[in-house]
């Protein structure tokens, strides 16, 4: 069994569900930062944040402010750290955040600690 802790990045997507009452939205942010307080006290988390809607897309052909960019379900509106044994058990913390049944989810990313390369396949590499 794998012991060694990595480094997950948690990016939280996606858009309240708009049949969900504020009510129990809010209760759930409550209920969130409970967890994400109590996570970070024992380690399982590291610092994140939410994200401000304000967004600057930086290309080689310039700098765009006139967004926004991405789909409602693509919006990122935060990011985590989660430090486990495995992208499973990372995913299995992330399953019990209190916000998930009202709308969002999460792309859970392990960190790469490597250089990038052009001789090795990346995130960046084009498809064949």
């Amino acid at each position: 069994m794998n012991t060694e802790q990595q480094q997950f990045l948690l990016l939280s997507r996606g858009q309240w569900d708009k049949n969900s009452d504020k009510a129990e939205i809010e209760a759930a942010i409550e209920k969130f930062y409970a967890w994400y307080e109590a996570n970070l006290e024992t380690g399982v988390f590291k610092p994140g944040s939410r994200l401000t809607t304000d967004v600057a897309l930086v290309t080689r052909d310039g700098i765009r402010t006139d967004g926004p960019f991405a789909e409602g379900k693509e919006v990122i509106g935060g990011y985590w750290i989660i430090v486990a044994e495995s992208l499973a058990a990372a995913a299995a913390i992330a399953s019990k955040n209190p916000v998930l049944a009202h709308g969002l989810n999460f792309e859970i990313r392990p960190l790469e600690s490597e250089r990038g390369s052009a001789y090795r396949h990346t995130n960046e590499t084009p498809a064949a």
